[in-house]
């Protein structure tokens, strides 16, 4: 009879990757009939009930909303320019709230009783693993990044927490080993955790499900997404893509940005376009498109690589820091086109859709192989197995 195994999965708000992440995992467990049990610390959840209740310290209050919904808003408003500030500011909380933050989580963990931890969240995982191993010493804590790279420093990888490190990058990888991290602790996979569902054949025909969709059958097709809140930027390249309405068509995904959705929907030119608003089904458009414009989010980025579409994104001095790495990955693999700033928009599509320009992407895209989802649940599985039969040793010895 297999053991029911407790995980505990460390996530948040900010974005959508953390709980794309979290969901993907899941869903591959679910799918092989793990005998595991998920649990999920919402770190963003926890820390608004605590500050409520007076607990740590936190300016977010002061502002009259939480640091997630500040990120989001960020995002969607194009003010990526405050994140340095928001990251610095964030570091400082931590560092404050960390001996009280200790104290919670030890008994936070005495009454979940994970038999792993798994964490894709950044910035906390030194505290949380030291939290662990007082209320439950010996209980694996495994940090699975769902970054290219750390950036900056010290914000996924904390050489004085004895977990391990999940890299999806020869660069966090390299990372990890410059800051102290034992070669032991540091597991490399074939890139970013994507969900299992990106990988399925697509059985609709992309033709007539174009069509469903009021496009083309057979117009190249682009589909434009900036991350699960959406950005007003989207509404700037549409406008300046009108000039190729007789060459492309584009699919826009909005998240759960309504009025970018709407205002997109009532300003459209002669360009044949669909457009939605947040959706959960984007293999399914993905599988309708031909390459992909977006932020260079590490998730989304990866989404668009295992369905093999080139990628339009942009890298400048508003790229929040995180991101940076993943747009100069895509330089790296020659997977896409980086522009500057997005208003170069028409010269990069220009430049993609050349028939020999595109084929040499998707020759270069046709050699990547990102297996990290199916690779992650074997780590995990292997980390359980050993901890159980490590705490079955003991017993036995006592």
């Amino acid at each position: 009879m297999k053991k029911k195994f407790v995980i505990n999965v460390v996530t948040g708000q900010g974005g959508g990757g953390h709980y794309a992440t979290y969901r993907a995992i899941r869903a591959i467990a679910e799918q092989q009939q793990l005998p595991w049990q998920f649990q999920v610390t919402d770190m963003d959840e926890i820390i608004t009930g605590l500050s409520q209740q007076n607990k740590v310290k936190n300016a977010y209050e002061m502002l009259g909303f939480s640091g997630h919904d500040l990120y989001n808003l960020m995002v969607k408003g194009g003010w990526t320019w405050l994140w340095p500030l928001k990251m610095r500011l964030n570091k400082l909380l931590v560092k404050l709230n960390y001996d009280i933050g200790i104290q919670i989580f030890e008994e936070y963990w005495r009454k979940q009783q994970p038999d792993l931890v798994v964490s894709v969240m950044p910035l906390y995982n030194k505290g949380l693993w030291e939290s662990l191993q007082r209320a439950k010493p010996g209980t694996p804590y495994i940090t699975l990044m769902t970054d290219f790279a750390d950036c900056p420093p010290d914000f996924w990888i904390d050489p004085e927490a004895r977990n391990h490190i999940i890299c999806g990058t020869p660069r966090a990888a390299n990372q990890a080993r410059s800051l102290g991290v034992e070669e032991k602790r540091i597991i490399e996979t074939s890139g970013l955790v994507v969900n299992p569902s990106f990988y399925k054949s697509q059985l609709a025909d992309k033709s007539s499900e174009r069509e469903k969709l009021g496009l083309d059958a057979n117009r190249l097709t682009g589909l434009v997404m900036f991350g699960g809140n959406g950005s007003k930027t989207i509404l700037d390249i549409a406008k300046r893509l009108e000039c190729f309405q007789d060459k492309i068509q584009l699919i826009f995904i909005c998240g759960r940005n309504q009025e970018l959705a709407s205002e997109l929907n009532q300003n459209s030119g002669l360009q044949k376009r669909f457009v939605t608003a947040f959706t959960e089904n984007i293999p399914y458009y993905m599988h309708l498109a031909d390459f992909f414009i977006g932020k260079p989010g590490n998730v989304s980025i990866s989404e668009a690589m295992v369905m093999k579409l080139p990628v339009i994104t942009e890298s400048n001095y508003l790229t929040m820091i995180q991101e940076k790495y993943c747009a100069q990955w895509i330089k790296e693999k020659k997977a896409g086109i980086v522009v500057s700033d997005f208003r170069n928009i028409e010269r990069a599509v220009a430049k993609l859709i050349l028939p020999e320009n595109y084929s040499r992407y998707q020759a270069n895209l046709d050699r990547l192989n990102n297996r990290a989802v199916f690779e992650v649940i074997e780590i995990l599985e292997k980390t359980l197995q050993q901890s159980y039969s490590n705490v079955l040793s003991q017993a036995i010895a006592r």
